[in-house]
């Protein structure tokens, strides 16, 4: 009974959600892409010919709207279910933690990649600080992936939950980055525990 109240909730959330509608009027597939486009508009960071990863795509809304973006750049979608496909991409299904995925992603990149990006955030438990342990150490993984394979301009952006491994994941930043931002977008929902660090010019 308390799943189906649950599910009742979230439909009708979805229903009055105005950022659900207006994905579905741009013809994105989830309303995750208006963080993205948020954090564009503030950090400044798309333009052509870049080289993108994108880590936890599905459903693909931030690779769409990559692809809409970076004309005749690369872009790299990876995640652990089969997606639709995007113009312009390169898909990867597979987990991006093992040594296996992360050869594949590299086998694509020529020179290096500009942005790293990741919505990677684990099936949340209701437990708030398990989720955000968990989801930490996915950040911290795709932070240190980054290390290997970004320019030395180039931008990691990714999900970080409000929690015990907060501080832990901007201090690490703040060794692989010179510039360390962490931003909640509008479109981020209220009771959201969610962040994004925004990270720029590798040391």
């Amino acid at each position: 009974m308390k799943k189906n109240k649950i599910s009742k909730n979230w439909v009708n959330k979805q229903r009055r959600d105005t950022y659900v509608r207006q994905s579905k009027v741009d013809g994105y597939r989830a309303r995750s892409v208006y963080k993205l486009i948020e954090i564009d508009k503030k950090f400044k960071i798309f333009k052509g010919g870049m080289n993108v990863i994108d880590i936890g795509a599905a459903p693909g809304s931030w690779s769409q709207y990559a692809s809409k973006v970076v004309k005749n750049g690369k872009i790299i979608s990876v995640d652990l279910k089969e997606m639709q496909k995007i113009q312009n991409t390169i898909q990867i299904k597979g987990d991006f933690t093992s040594l296996e995925i992360k050869k594949q992603i590299k086998s694509y990149i020529t020179n290096r990649s500009d942005v790293v990006m990741s919505d990677m955030a684990v099936n949340t438990t209701g437990i708030k600080d398990l989720d955000s342990i968990q989801t930490g150490e996915l950040c911290k993984e795709a932070m240190f992936f980054s290390k290997e394979v970004i320019s030395i301009k180039g931008f990691f952006i990714s999900k970080i939950f409000m929690g015990s491994t907060f501080n832990e994941i901007v201090a690490l930043g703040k060794k692989i980055f010179k510039v360390v931002k962490v931003f909640k977008p509008k479109s981020s929902r209220k009771d959201s525990k969610e962040s994004f660090i925004i990270c720029k010019n590798l040391r």
